[in-house]
Order: structure tokens, then sequence, then C-alpha cells
């Protein structure tokens, strides 16, 4: 296991030092396993290991490519694993989220365009006053996306929307089984939304905090509740 560690290594150095570029194709593996000072095996190793999260594409018969490195590209790894967690791992992922949305919102609170900001506003509009749960997540789910959009980095937008997008069914889950959940959502939603009107980052980051740590907050007591309470 050591030697294809030192194998994943190499190459990443390689393309971290611009050796290899995204769409390069790798030299032959007997040529790239004597330049690296590897044996064929721990070579073929790494290269199975790198494509499996999307560094590089085998491609049968034609060799072996750096991928395009494209932020969602790599972050569909994550979404694979973030799929496999058992409910009591996603609070970690919800730490996560906490941690990275309200940094996304505060810069989107600079860069978010007029326009787009009251984009925000109308597709809360579009949920009216009693929305249904599947039409409320499905908006919370795109007013997180375009703001994390429009934080203008794109690997903390990939990195969120990866990570968020794997919370849905807590959401759903909190949907169903609290009472206040659809209002509490739609307000937060709107004072996260007037804060980038008025183009106030500390006062955006800090209701995206609020806002998503109310979800953690009530899946760790539904996770810690005793079920005959």
């Amino acid at each position: 296991m050591a030697l294809t560690d030192a194998a994943i290594d190499k190459i990443k150095q390689m393309i971290a030092s611009g050796q290899l570029a995204p769409g390069d194709r790798l030299p032959r593996e007997a040529d790239l396993a004597a330049q690296l000072g590897l044996s064929r095996n721990s070579l073929r190793e790494a290269v199975r290991a790198l494509a499996l999260i999307n560094v590089l594409d085998v491609r049968q018969g034609a060799g072996t490519y750096v991928t395009s490195l494209a932020p969602s590209l790599l972050s569909e790894a994550i979404s694979f694993m973030v799929d496999l967690q058992h409910d009591k791992s996603m609070l970690e992922f919800l730490e996560v989220r906490r941690l990275l949305e309200p940094a996304a919102t505060s810069m989107a609170a600079y860069r978010m365009s007029d326009a787009d900001i009251a984009g925000l506003a109308d597709l809360l509009d579009e949920l009216g006053d009693s929305p249904t749960l599947d039409a409320l997540v499905k908006n919370d789910q795109e007013f997180h996306r375009r703001i994390a959009r429009a934080s203008g980095n794109d690997v903390l937008a990939s990195l969120i929307e990866s990570v968020s997008g794997q919370t849905h069914r807590a959401r759903v889950w909190r949907g169903l089984t609290q009472d206040s959940a659809t209002t509490r959502t739609l307000d937060e939603h709107r004072a996260i939304q007037l804060a980038l009107a008025q183009r106030q980052p500390d006062v955006a980051q800090a209701w995206a905090s609020v806002h998503v740590a109310g979800v953690e907050q009530w899946l760790r007591r539904t996770l810690t509740q005793d079920p005959q309470e």
C-alpha cells in the first residue's frame, strides 16, 4: 500500500508542477514507471486510484489522460462518499456546510449583481404562502446554489454543492416533523436576501450561520432523543 501511495504522490507532483496539464496524455506505462522509479504494478494501482477520484481518465485503447480537473468534476468523488454515510455522519457534513456557506454568502454580498440578488427575492416569491414540502426543498437548494456560485470561487461553490445537496434527506425529514420548519426557512432566506441587497457581508454571513446551524441543531437533537420520549 505504501508503494501505491508513493506512486500517487509522484503523479500528483507532476500535475501540481505543470509537467502534466489538464488534458495531457500520460507517457506509456513502462516509460512512466521507469521515469518515476516505480514498479509497473504500483503505477497501475496509482492510476486506478486517481481515476476513481476523477484526476485521471483511463480510455481503453487510447491511453490515460489528465482530466480537466474542474472543481465540479473532482467534487463528484465527495458526493459519492457522502451518499454512503449514515444519518449520524450527516451531522459532520452539516458542520462542514456551516463552515463553508457563511463564507460564500459573505463573498456574494460583495460580488453578486443587483439583478441576481433581486432574482433571489423572485425565487422566494414563487413559493407563495403555503408551499409544498417538495417545492420548499427544491427552492432551498436553488437559493443556496445561486449564492454559492455568486461567491466567485468555483472550488468553494462546488464543495458547497456537493455537501449541501447530500443533506437533502435531513431537510425533508425536518420539514415533515417540525411544524415551524417552513416558516423559519422562509424567514431566514428573506433575511439573507435582504442583507445581500443591502451589501452587508457580516449580516449575510451571520444569517447564513444561523440558518444552517438550525438544521444541524435539529438533527442533533433528533438523533440523540430517547425514542420512548
